[in-house]
């Protein structure tokens, strides 16, 4: 089928935050997942079991590893068994969620389409995925608020023609390339308008609203996020367009910048390098990081709650770069998108399925917000907060709107 005959009209991508799929998903059936049974030995060689978490914000325990040396080490040569081994990690990091837990998330993986073979682009933090997510590759290791000059896809769109927007919760990502993109930018609440209006673009990409100072107010599930708050927020997006005027023409991706240091048993394959800032090059092929939960929600992603439906290629967030330029005609960004590398998300689409009705999706409600106190500790432990709150103090947004809290947080 021709792209231009696919019937997708809509193209939105919601990244969440720093979650491995073995963390959220292992107990999806039919998944290649693993929770309980399985045991990480720590520094001192003693040995911890996997475990169910009791707690949705974790605020006891220093946010995971998930740097670039972090990873490799959590990585380990790929035997996914250094977790505990890794600078401040404790046994947060092994623990998981089970269905009953969030259980907006467990029905979108039950009714449409789990990736269990979708990893991060890179194995480092959230600020080098994030840009690959919109450029196809990075161009820093680290959570760096230097300017971007690197091209992105949303370049691509403008030059074609094709409608775009980036909304954002509180702090903007795309602030990265400065003043560049804050044209094409709006707030949450206008994407929950458009929805409703029937209005939104052909692509768009929606950021949750960032844990910016770990102090119980965001929906990314960045720890210390409540991971019910971020439950809560793909609720409300899902019901947002199942009840707008475009579904039957939309395709919903959600995915996650990184694993954020939780556990994943599955080690990343090297890909083709989209240029040489990871300089752990083998052969002209970089490891991706290590793999994040990430769904295909649509008219043609639907599956059936008893036997959820699968996709086991391998994707990365090139994939949903390569979806968007398939589907429009634009050319590849870079190396890591125009390579067979990794597949075009377009694979994970039934294009002639009969349209059936959404299915009815938990209405949940977020949590009151609950401080973690953990916000002090930014200068020592690795705690990404931190660096989301010096991204909005930065010079960065300064020619940007901000929604009224961070407006005030920018201005304080």
């Amino acid at each position: 089928m021709s792209p231009g005959a696919s019937g997708i009209e809509h193209i939105v991508v919601v990244m969440m935050e720093n979650r491995s799929f073995d963390h959220m998903l292992g107990w999806l059936p039919g998944a290649n997942g693993k929770q309980a049974g399985l045991s990480y030995t720590d520094s001192a060689g003693e040995s911890h079991p996997t475990y169910h978490l009791t707690t949705f914000t974790g605020s006891s325990h220093p946010d995971p590893d998930h740097t670039y040396p972090g990873g490799r080490s959590e990585y380990n040569g790929g035997m996914m068994d250094g977790w505990l081994r890794t600078t401040t990690n404790d046994a947060f990091c092994i623990g998981y969620y089970e269905e009953a837990d969030l259980p907006v998330l467990s029905a979108l993986a039950r009714n449409f389409t789990t990736l269990d073979n979708y990893f991060s682009s890179i194995m480092a933090p959230t600020y080098p995925n994030r840009i690959f997510q919109h450029a196809g590759q990075t161009d820093r290791l680290s959570n760096t608020s230097a300017i971007s000059t690197l091209p992105t896809i949303w370049d691509s769109l403008a030059k074609a023609g094709i409608s775009n927007t980036y909304y954002f919760g509180n702090v903007p990502m795309l602030a990265v390339w400065g003043d560049k993109y804050n044209g094409i930018s709006k707030f949450y609440s206008d994407f929950l308008a458009d929805c409703a209006a029937g209005s939104l673009p052909a692509v768009s990409f929606l950021d949750p609203s960032y844990t910016i100072l770990d102090d119980g107010d965001g929906n990314d599930d960045h720890p210390h996020a409540d991971v019910r708050a971020g439950d809560a927020f793909l609720s409300e997006i899902y019901n947002a367009l199942t009840k707008g005027p475009g579904w039957k023409n939309t395709v919903l991706i959600i995915n996650r910048d990184e694993w954020g240091g939780f556990y994943d048993t599955v080690p990343p394959p090297r890909v083709t390098a989209p240029n040489n800032v990871d300089t752990d090059l083998v052969d002209g092929k970089v490891l991706l990081g290590s793999r994040v939960p990430a769904l295909v929600v649509s008219p043609f992603s639907m599956g059936k709650p008893a036997t959820p439906r699968i996709d086991s290629n391998l994707y990365d967030h090139t994939s949903v770069l390569k979806l968007i330029e398939w589907r429009y005609g634009l050319a590849p960004l870079g190396l890591r998108d125009a390579s067979e590398d990794v597949g075009n998300l377009a694979m994970a689409l039934d294009l002639t399925a009969e349209y059936v009705a959404p299915p009815s999706i938990p209405v949940a409600a977020a949590p009151q917000p609950s401080p973690s106190g953990m916000f002090e500790l930014g200068s020592r432990v690795d705690n990404e907060s931190y660096d989301f709150y010096k991204l909005l103090k930065s010079d960065l947004t300064n020619n940007w709107a901000l929604p009224s809290k961070a407006s005030r947080i920018k201005a304080s």
